[in-house]
């Protein structure tokens, strides 16, 4: 095993108990700050990150924990979809490339506009915390640190932990 792999292996075993501390969970231990944290990682682990998230979402169900995961390229998917644009969006990449597909979607995928749709799919009220992954098949339509400060008006206090490709 090679020392990265073995880096990201030790990282990776350290979200379950942080997640599940009684400081992250009441958002304590930041200095008053909102609760969001990043877990950076580099882009060629990405299929390790997700093995691990299945697990660690896996173990965190079966401890009865009340939290929302959400894949942030199929939430993009799904309020494109929503908005009847995805065959627009499919046929504006292929007719004219990727930069009119984000020209296009700029408004449609404007960051408040997405951070909007994804705190609609969260039961605020019930969930303990909110685990956001798949933004490198996202990137650059979502932008991380856009989406990060989009959210905090819409989520509170709740804890929200975002997977980021570097």
């Amino acid at each position: 095993m090679s020392k990265q792999v073995k880096v990201l292996s030790t990282r990776l075993d350290q979200i379950l108990p942080k997640i599940e501390s009684e400081d992250f969970l009441k958002n304590q231990g930041l200095g008053n700050e909102i609760g969001f944290y990043v877990f950076d990682y580099q882009p060629e682990s990405e299929l390790a990150v997700r093995e691990h998230l299945e697990f660690m979402t896996d173990k965190l169900i079966k401890r009865g924990r009340n939290f929302t995961s959400i894949n942030l390229f199929a939430a993009i998917i799904e309020l494109l979809s929503s908005r009847n644009l995805t065959e627009r969006a499919f046929k504006v990449q292929k007719e004219r490339g990727d930069e009119a597909l984000f020209n296009a979607l700029k408004g449609p995928l404007e960051q408040n506009r997405v951070a909007e749709f994804i705190a609609s799919k969260i039961n605020l009220d019930k969930t303990e915390f909110i685990l956001l992954h798949g933004l490198g098949s996202a990137w650059p339509i979502i932008r991380g640190h856009g989406l990060l400060n989009a959210l905090h008006a819409k989520v509170g206090n709740v804890p929200t932990v975002l997977f980021y490709p570097v």
